[in-house]
């Protein structure tokens, strides 16, 4: 019989095998893969929820998605786009006047009253592109006196923190107090602008943010376990999430499910990385945007807003100019809430394929070409030299034998 999906089961073997060695080494407590093509999924599940825990890592297991909460959001505002209640290129100011009347920094790391006009107004574009003029600075952020600021105001510099984040109305006076960074549409600046989406996206219509995903998104694709937070009764099914300790580079719990910071809605849902999902529920949302925005009989987007998504949205100058890790622009785009890889230079870097990864742990790209979704889950932050997701990639395309 013809195995019409293309994937080798010795090959996905050694994926297995490969990613066990993770948790044998205690590189993180547990993990799972998933690699989807032509409809053919491969799940594995690996290790324990939590480090010295005795409770297996299951395939319903919830994870703290963090930045794959964007792609989410992205598609979210094009559901607005699609309906006419915000437009790409108007000026976000109708719906968000704490952003109106801009002013920029002279220089990045000047005072924060050395300040220019911005020269237009921020669009909902610029929101989705990362271009808005404001957005995290990975390199010392102590150094730069707006960073500084923009931590003692809370609003949501650093890793996913729903307890330390002040309601939507409050965020937006506390961003609308701070200068601009950059010129809006000048260059790609990571984060803030999916934060501005969530907010906008409940003003544009009319719903708190989770009410619009659920309605809109996580229902149509039966993402039963997709939300700002988790119920009491699905609390043992969250995994404990882990990073470095600063001092000594060894892992520490950052948050467990007993006391989850994600055990009641926050004040403020981020668009930028408040999200929890499980892998199946993420698949969905995959495989929606490989379908060209189509689930089963269900149309989510159309066809068109799928491809503007996926397509590089950057130009040349703005690359030029911006940065997230040195090369990433070399070989990858930016389209709205997603990255899209450019050139190949690797197995797994297949032009047109897209998606994100989250920082406490987790990755997805969907592969129009190839006719795959592939999800990683962990939650051991990415920071370490060689975390999962660098092989991961490699191991689940090496799979394909057709």
């Amino acid at each position: 019989m013809m195995n019409t999906a293309g994937l080798s089961k010795t090959r996905l073997a050694r994926m297995h095998d490969f990613m066990s060695g993770y948790v044998e080494r205690g590189e993180v407590s547990g993990l799972i893969t998933l690699v989807s093509r032509r409809g053919e999924v491969h799940v594995d599940a690996i290790g324990t929820m939590a480090f010295g825990a005795s409770a297996p890592m299951r395939r319903d297991t919830i994870f703290r998605v963090s930045s794959m909460t964007k792609p989410i959001t992205a598609a979210a505002t094009m559901i607005l786009v699609e309906e006419c209640k915000v437009r790409l290129d108007e000026p976000v100011d109708r719906w968000l006047p704490e952003l109106a009347e801009r002013k920029v920094l002279k220089r990045l790391n000047g005072p924060l009253d050395e300040t220019v006009p911005a020269n237009r107004s921020i669009t909902v574009r610029d929101l989705l592109t990362f271009c808005m003029g404001f957005g995290q600075i990975m390199a010392s952020p102590d150094a730069y006196p707006i960073m500084q600021a923009a931590n003692e105001q809370q609003i949501g510099m650093g890793p996913p923190s729903p307890s330390m984040v002040p309601a939507p109305d409050e965020w937006m006076r506390r961003l609308g107090r701070l200068p601009l960074m950059h010129q809006p549409g000048e260059q790609w600046m990571y984060n803030t602008g999916s934060d501005v989406l969530g907010v906008l996206i409940a003003r544009a219509s009319g719903q708190p943010l989770e009410t619009f995903l659920r309605e809109r998104i996580f229902e149509p694709l039966g993402m039963k376990d997709t939300g700002f937070s988790v119920s009491a009764a699905s609390l043992d099914r969250l995994a404990t999430s882990y990073w470095p300790d600063p001092a000594s580079g060894k892992l520490v719990v950052y948050d467990e499910a007993a006391d989850s910071q994600w055990s009641h809605a926050p004040a403020f849902p981020s668009g930028a990385g408040g999200l929890v999902s499980t892998i199946d529920d993420y698949l969905a949302f995959g495989q929606m945007m490989l379908s060209q925005g189509k689930y089963g009989n269900k149309r989510i987007l159309s066809r068109l807003s799928v491809e503007t998504m996926t397509t590089d949205q950057l130009t040349p100058k703005q690359k030029a100019v911006s940065s997230l890790v040195p090369g990433f622009f070399d070989s990858h785009g930016w389209g709205f809430g997603v990255s899209v890889v450019t050139r190949r230079d690797d197995i797994a870097s297949v032009p047109g394929r897209y998606g994100w990864d989250g920082g406490m742990g987790t990755s997805w790209y969907s592969d129009p070409r190839e006719e795959m979704v592939i999800i990683l889950m962990t939650q051991c932050a990415w920071t370490s030299p060689s975390p999962p997701n660098v092989y991961f990639w490699t191991l689940a395309y090496q799979a394909i034998d057709d």
